[in-house]
């Protein structure tokens, strides 16, 4: 038990490369910020653009989600950051990540939309009608907050995969949690920085974890209860 406490949990040898874990910490949530609005904006968009858009223009966009929620987002990250100064098009570090974990996660947000959109009845939107709402003044007012309730849990839980997926900076040098704790384990030779980066994920994400919990057992009995 010493042993395993003086490699995974040696706190005397963690203090000389704290700075690096918060340098890191700053990064992943700077990251999640940024992404994570942007992802939900992406998808909402095409969402509604699917709802509004006709059966050819349908088929095209769901071969698009489908596209970009099967591509690995570590491959997206590679094919933006590498591939695309071939074309004169130059992202740095952070803007390629950004790019690709909303590229891949707009797959994901657009499907939870359009579910919630295709689980309205179709009637509320003739009845807004018939009260002289206008179809996009009706989709906002209307539908929107409906769909919005109904996906709570599973936008909550993507939400979540969302932040973990920001380790993927790591393979651009941009030091991320994960990639900080890796450089400060070279520097001390111990693995208690990682062990750190983990219960610094469980602190951060287990309140957010719980939530979605809550969220999906108040689905299941037709409610949202916080």
């Amino acid at each position: 038990m010493h042993l395993f406490l003086t490699n995974f949990f040696n706190i005397s040898s963690l203090m000389p490369v704290q700075y690096l874990l918060w340098q890191g910490l700053r990064l992943t949530l700077l990251l999640s910020v940024v992404a994570l609005p942007l992802a939900i904006l992406c998808g909402l968009s095409v969402a509604l653009l699917y709802s509004f858009a006709g059966k050819r223009v349908r088929r095209f966009m769901l071969v698009l989600i489908d596209l970009m929620r099967a591509f690995p987002v570590l491959m997206m990250l590679i094919l933006i950051y590498y591939s695309l100064p071939f074309l004169g098009i130059t992202l740095g570090g952070f803007s390629a990540v950004v790019a690709a974990i909303v590229l891949n996660n707009t797959g994901y947000f657009s499907e939870i939309f359009r579910a919630g959109l295709e689980s309205i009845p179709v009637s509320q939107m003739e009845a807004a009608q018939a009260l002289g709402f206008h179809r996009t003044k009706a989709m906002f007012y209307i539908i929107l907050p409906q769909v919005l309730r109904r996906a709570a849990a599973p936008l909550a839980s993507n939400s979540l995969e969302l932040v973990k997926t920001t380790s993927i900076a790591g393979l651009v040098a941009i030091p991320e949690l994960i990639r900080s704790a890796e450089i400060a384990q070279e520097q001390i030779y111990n693995p208690t920085p990682l062990s750190a980066v983990g219960i610094i994920f469980f602190v951060l994400l287990w309140p957010f974890s719980h939530l979605v919990s809550r969220l999906e057992r108040g689905a299941l009995l037709g409610r949202v209860d916080l």
